[in-house]
């Protein structure tokens, strides 16, 4: 875009361009050791109590023998996507240019499969960096339907997610998710409608509906994340495809009695399949 040995000089090149000569010198600093140690904490700290926002993760790292303020704190979890599960007007920042979409999920029982997906997002620590994690679920046997990694937290990786869980098994009637900018994208939102599927958001109060899947990544980081410690993405893409195999086909799931997800989203003729 800039070319330094251009006739042009680059102040006028950056002028031309509406663009600040800083980020010409910009270099992006990789997060430090203590940041990344900092933020391996705070997720595991919001795991045992998501309804701590900044004040009281800050109170629990210093009980821990950890030096630093709730300003800190804050932009961590901001970097990792992480806030509060709590009442309040916004449960995650959407673009303000968004289209915002009605809460369809007031006094609906939900009771059959692909009545109801859901999607989330959550940060997963790796031994050098970090990544973010995608996952839809369907609501009714709590199956993981597809999921994704990313090193950035744009719509992308949510758009792939929701197509393969489309190709793979169909279309449920609601999709619901939070109101933050990977849903609220029209990348995202254009596959719901194209597919005639209804977009729910969580709106004020609607903390809930987060439960299922902040238990889903509970499950996820101390039952593989956390043990594994992975290096790089492939190999938490590789862990991770081991582990929801494992949650979906092996693992009996507490709110079914001796039932996996796959068992209750197939049917009888899975639950023959696991007794053979």
């Amino acid at each position: 875009m800039i070319d330094k040995e251009d006739a042009l000089s680059v102040t006028r090149q950056c002028e031309i361009l509406e663009l600040s000569r800083s980020v010409l010198y910009y270099m992006p600093a990789p997060v430090s050791a203590k940041a990344m140690d900092l933020m391996r904490q705070i997720d595991k700290i919001h795991l045992m109590y998501p309804f701590y926002g900044s004040r009281n993760i800050r109170n629990e790292l210093w009980a821990r023998g950890y030096d630093v303020g709730r300003d800190r704190v804050r932009r961590l979890m901001r970097r990792m996507g992480v806030e509060a599960l709590y009442v309040k007007p916004r449960l995650s920042l959407a673009h303000p240019g968004d289209v915002k979409y009605p809460y369809l999920l007031r006094g609906l029982e939900i009771v059959r499969v692909n009545h109801v997906w859901a999607a989330d997002i959550t940060y997963i620590p790796m031994a050098r960096g970090f990544c973010y994690l995608v996952a839809i679920m369907d609501w009714a046997s709590r199956m993981v339907l597809s999921w994704r990694l990313s090193n950035t937290l744009d719509s992308a990786f949510c758009v792939d997610a929701l197509e393969e869980a489309i190709t793979k098994y169909g279309c449920p009637d609601i999709f619901n998710t939070d109101q933050g900018s990977q849903f609220t994208a029209e990348a995202f939102t254009n596959t719901l409608r194209s597919n005639s599927i209804g977009i729910s958001m969580d709106g004020k109060g609607r903390w809930m509906d987060n439960v299922f899947i902040e238990r889903l990544w509970k499950s996820v980081k101390y039952e593989d994340i956390y043990l594994k410690a992975y290096a790089s993405m492939a190999e938490v893409k590789n862990g991770l495809a081991i582990y929801f195999q494992f949650y979906n086909e092996k693992r009996w799931h507490n709110n079914f009695d001796r039932k996996t997800p796959a068992m209750v989203y197939f049917g009888p003729q899975a639950q023959k399949q696991a007794a053979a």
